[in-house]
């Protein structure tokens, strides 16, 4: 019996207050026509970005016998999506989860949440960086942002970086294991108003770039949300450059509804009035085919 509905194992941190992690990926997914299936590795108060304290709750010691349980009732997953880990001991359970879970044709995306602007998240440390080197390798699709891909590639952070040093760099992270490696946060050089996401290929040897105005204002769990787009459209059957193209406009229209409102930024974007993006067809795209 084949299911109408694709489905997500979403291995992600689950935060009480401000739209990150689980609370973003649940409504946009489902947004999407796709279900979302939590598997909490720790569970916050509130994200971390923005606030001065959290509380923290590791799940690391209930994760086997959560993942024992839907073997038990052999569930089959569309795609394993991991996330924000609660230790590096969380590694080997989500490799094991890979090998248990993984029925050939699921997708495997890790998104290396580990830090921003050129600094690691307050609970990351070296064994989490060096257990995330791993999962990689385990993975068709990554989605660092620029600090998360100098961390994997043990190079020092800058801004200051030029389309051929992101290319080199995509190329290193892809012979880690990914077919498909796709780094945010990435300045524009020449366009300085401009922020980018640039993508590589394996199987096509194709560099992908898409871009849109750099807007000053940070929000949390906009990391989470590009890359859930991102699953979403390559599950409903769009290509990389469209799905590419369909993530950058949901998070950059989105960050332009939620700055109209005067609200503290460390909710997040505002999802409940923005997740009908999500059903409009892709306007003035600009995805670029590198050479």
């Amino acid at each position: 019996m084949k299911n109408p509905i694709k489905k997500v194992a979403a291995i992600h941190d689950l935060s009480g207050y401000g739209r990150a992690s689980l609370t973003a990926i649940i409504p946009i997914l489902s947004s999407m026509n796709i279900q979302v299936c939590p598997f909490p590795t720790a569970i916050l108060s509130n994200n971390t970005g923005g606030f001065e304290s959290f509380s923290f709750v590791d799940l690391t010691d209930s994760m086997e016998d959560y993942m024992n349980h839907w073997t038990k009732e052999n569930i089959k997953f569309d795609c394993i999506y991991s996330g924000f880990l609660g230790s590096s001991k969380q590694v080997d359970i989500i490799l094991n989860f890979i090998e248990t879970f993984n029925n050939n044709s699921s997708m495997i995306v890790v998104d290396p949440v580990m830090g921003d602007n050129g600094k690691l998240y307050p609970t990351i440390n070296e064994d989490i960086i060096e257990k995330m080197k791993i999962l990689v390798k385990k993975s068709d699709i990554i989605t660092p942002n620029l600090t998360e891909a100098t961390y994997l590639l043990e190079k020092s952070y800058t801004k200051d970086i030029n389309e051929n040093k992101i290319k080199k760099m995509l190329l290193d992270l892809s012979n880690m294991g990914p077919k498909i490696v796709i780094i945010t946060s990435v300045p524009d050089t020449i366009i300085p108003d401009n922020i980018n996401v640039l993508a590589y290929d394996k199987e096509s040897s194709k560099f992908w770039k898409v871009g849109c105005k750099y807007i000053p204002v940070e929000f949390p769990g906009t990391g989470d949300a590009f890359t859930s787009v991102l699953i979403g459209s390559l599950l409903n059957g769009d290509s990389l450059p469209i799905a590419l193209e369909r993530s950058m406009q949901f998070i950059s229209t989105s960050i332009k509804e939620s700055y109209g409102y005067n609200y503290p930024r460390r909710e997040g974007i505002l999802l409940e009035k923005t997740l009908d993006i999500l059903k409009m067809p892709i306007m003035n795209s600009n995805y670029e085919l590198l050479e």
